[in-house]
């Protein structure tokens, strides 16, 4: 039996993959060294990007060749489009009487997580899509009389009352229009073209948040807590996570860039498996969903090797 042998390279930085006009097939990934800026190229028969999405994107679009010049396997024209991300716009707290001799011990391993009802099996709503909603309680600080001296410094060793917070993971809807695309002149440290994300929220957000902060308002109230409040802080789309989509999957090559295996329509020995591939964001944490769609592509992968297809 042959053994391989693997090397990993730290402080690597992939610049592109390398297209074979010959064969028609991906032929290495080029990377820089991140300290001496110098080029190296590697070989290989199959291709795994995972860069995570904005990065897997600006990847495949840095990747351009004679057969490929906006981008690897970018024969749609739709590299870079339909990207979206979970909201988290929205959040709520309230205070919750009593408890006042108790607190908390040791390591909290993660949040309550409240599971989407809405538009569950039909649209129930007067928008698209639903949301995850995360929640814990806190002890506060007490609140000093004092401000200077003894006093206040014991009152800062006292607990203040119980405290519940919620926010929204929310979805949101891919479109065309919100994308990512690579800077004509300004480029990195490494001489890679920086990404531009031109990403915005729209009407259905601003009424999923509106909902939210209703029902979550409902909730800490009926859950006993007291001076209720919900805010919505208007930040930009960029400060929030999960971002997806750009060389999103489907059965069409003409709508779309990977095949149901996450393969390149056009170039079958890239794979790409990370968020970059979805073709909706849904409102829960994606990350074991990526994990399971990688290991269904590395058992493709594996089988079409074997078979002499890659």
């Amino acid at each position: 039996m042959k053994t391989g042998k693997l090397t990993i390279r730290p402080d690597s930085v992939v610049q592109s993959i390398v297209y074979d006009e010959k064969t028609g097939k991906a032929s290495g990934v080029r990377v820089i060294d991140a300290h001496t800026h110098a080029m190296h190229e590697f070989k290989a028969r199959v291709i795994f990007v995972n860069a995570s999405a904005l990065n897997t994107n600006l990847i495949l679009l840095n990747s351009t060749s004679p057969r490929f010049p906006h981008g690897l396997g970018n024969d749609s024209g739709l590299l870079g489009r339909y990207v979206c991300h979970h909201n988290y716009r929205t959040g709520a707290n309230g205070k919750m009487a009593g408890f006042e001799d108790q607190y908390f011990y040791g390591r909290n391993p993660t949040e309550c997580i409240l599971v989407n009802f809405r538009n569950l099996g039909k649209q129930d709503t007067d928008f698209v899509g639903g949301y995850t909603t995360f929640t814990g309680a806190y002890r506060s600080q007490a609140e000093p009389t004092e401000r200077v001296g003894a006093a206040y410094k014991e009152a800062l060793s006292q607990p203040g009352p119980w405290g519940i917070y919620m926010y929204m993971q929310g979805e949101t809807i891919p479109k065309e229009s919100n994308h990512v695309r690579l800077h004509e002149t300004q480029k990195d440290q490494w001489g890679i073209p920086l990404l531009v994300t031109s990403v915005r929220y729209d009407d259905n957000d601003e009424k999923m948040i509106k909902d939210w902060r209703t029902e979550a308002k409902a909730m800490l109230e009926a859950a006993g807590c007291h001076d209720v409040e919900t805010h919505d802080n208007h930040q930009a789309p960029g400060l929030d996570i999960h971002e997806m989509g750009g060389a999103r999957m489907g059965k069409d090559p003409k709508r779309s860039l990977l095949n149901e295996h996450n393969q390149l329509h056009a170039c079958k020995n890239v794979f790409v498996t990370d968020g970059a591939c979805m073709t909706s964001t849904g409102n829960q944490s994606p990350s074991i969903l990526y994990m399971a769609l990688t290991a269904r592509a590395v058992d493709h992968a594996a089988r079409e090797l074997g078979r002499q297809n890659l």
